[in-house]
C-alpha cells in the first residue's frame, strides 16, 4: 500500500528513512554561503535597511505568509538578480516525490521556485512569522528532492520573515544536505546584508 503524505507534515527522520537523505556538517561541503561572496553597494545595503525597518514595523501585527513574501522575499529576490535572465520564477508549483521503495509519495505545493531551464536553483519556503524554521526545513528539502538533476547542487532558502537559513542538497554516493548558519532580523547587525550577499553569490554561480 502506498502512503501519500503532504510535504508540510514530513519531518527530517522521514526523509532519512524513506529517501536515504543524510545531513553533513563537513565545512567543505557547503562553502557557497561563506566564501567568495560579492560586496554590496551602498544602495543595496540601504535597500536592505529599509526592508528591515518596514518588516519590524509591520511585524507588530501577526504577519501571514503572503505578507512575508511581499515585504521580505520580493525585494530580496529582486536585488539578488533573480528576476533577470537566465532565471525564471514560479509559485505554488505542485510537486510529487516518491520514496526509494516507492511506498511513500509526498505531495504538496511549494511556495516559490527560482529556476533556469537546466535545473532548479533555489526552492523557497516562506512560513508565517509564528512558525519556526524547523517546520520549513524538511518541507523545503522534500521539494528539492523532486529535482531531476540532483547530481548538481540544489539550494533551498527557508524564512519565516524574521529568520533565514540556506540549504544545499546533492546526490553523490548518497543524498546529502547541509545547512548554513541562521540569520535573523532581530540582531543588531542587519543580517539581510548577509542574506542578500549569499543570494547574489548563488545567482552568480549559475550565471558563470
Amino acid at each position: 500500500m502506498v502512503d501519500t503524505v503532504q510535504a508540510q507534515k514530513i519531518n527530517l527522520l522521514d526523509l532519512k528513512l524513506k529517501f536515504g537523505l543524510e545531513r553533513t556538517d563537513d565545512g567543505e561541503f557547503f562553502q557557497e554561503w561563506q566564501e567568495n561572496l560579492p560586496e554590496l553597494t551602498d544602495l543595496e545595503m540601504a535597500a536592505m535597511d529599509e526592508v528591515k525597518e518596514e518588516y519590524l514595523h509591520l511585524s507588530q501585527y501577526p504577519l501571514l505568509e503572503p505578507v512575508v513574501k511581499l515585504v521580505v522575499l520580493s525585494p530580496l529576490l529582486k536585488w539578488a538578480g533573480f528576476y533577470r535572465y537566465p532565471f525564471f520564477i514560479t509559485g505554488e508549483k505542485e510537486v510529487k516525490i516518491t520514496s526509494e521503495d516507492e511506498a511513500t509519495i509526498i505531495t504538496d505545493r511549494l511556495d516559490i521556485l527560482v529556476f533556469t531551464p537546466e535545473f532548479w536553483v533555489l526552492v523557497i519556503e516562506a512560513k508565517k512569522t509564528a512558525y519556526y524554521l524547523e517546520v520549513g526545513i524538511p518541507q523545503a528539502l522534500a521539494y528539492m528532492l523532486e529535482s531531476s538533476n540532483l547530481e548538481k547542487p540544489n539550494y533551498g532558502f527557508v524564512t519565516n520573515g524574521t529568520d533565514f537559513i540556506f540549504l544545499k542538497l546533492i546526490k553523490q554516493e548518497k543524498l546529502i544536505y547541509s545547512e548554513s548558519d541562521l540569520f535573523s532580523m532581530r540582531r543588531r547587525h542587519n543580517d539581510l546584508w548577509n542574506v542578500l550577499q549569499i543570494l547574489k553569490g548563488l545567482s552568480r554561480l549559475v550565471v558563470q
